[in-house]
């Protein structure tokens, strides 16, 4: 995760609809933000959520934005991106946790009982991710050293669900 450079960013939002994550990614303080940070093309899995206002103010002819709603595999946007911004779905960590990319999870806090919080609260403490609030990303991305994340151990996805089920008492 040596990457000081991340051209390709996607974002992904999961099945779920995760509104204020894309509004907030396509802000012009975050875009900003990933402007900096050397991003060239933005994509974004919108999930059931409105198509996002793609604002030619802020993105200007430099980053390169693309959207859609849902697909059978994001594996391939993935393995493209330079650095992810995902919602805090224990699958979608698994996937990108396990295609070794730097991570930034940031977390719904309109959901109830919030178990994600919880997940990426405690995966960040190990050193394998990035975590905040959509009210936080823009700081997040600023004051963060991506070289510092560590590689999540190889393993299958019954591991993680092993690792979950300890994690949560179960």
């Amino acid at each position: 995760m040596k990457n000081s450079t991340f051209e390709k960013i996607f974002v992904t939002v999961g099945t779920t609809q995760f509104e204020e994550l894309i509004e907030k990614v396509t802000e012009s303080g975050v875009v900003n933000e990933l402007r900096r940070m050397g991003c060239r093309k933005l994509s974004l899995q919108i999930g059931r959520g409105k198509d996002p206002v793609i604002a030619k103010e802020v993105f200007g002819s430099d980053i390169d934005v693309k959207f859609f709603d849902l697909k059978t595999n994001i594996e391939e946007d993935i393995q493209q991106a330079d650095l992810v911004i995902s919602h805090a779905g224990a699958g979608s960590c698994i996937e990108i946790l396990g295609a070794e990319k730097p991570l930034v999870v940031v977390v719904n806090e309109r959901l109830m009982d919030n178990h994600q919080a919880e997940l990426a609260e405690q995966l960040f403490k190990e050193g394998y991710l990035l975590y905040c609030t959509p009210s936080t990303l823009s700081q997040t991305l600023a004051e963060s050293d991506f070289n510092q994340l560590k590689k999540f151990p190889p393993g299958s996805v019954a591991d993680f669900i092993s690792y979950l089920d300890a994690f949560m008492g179960f």
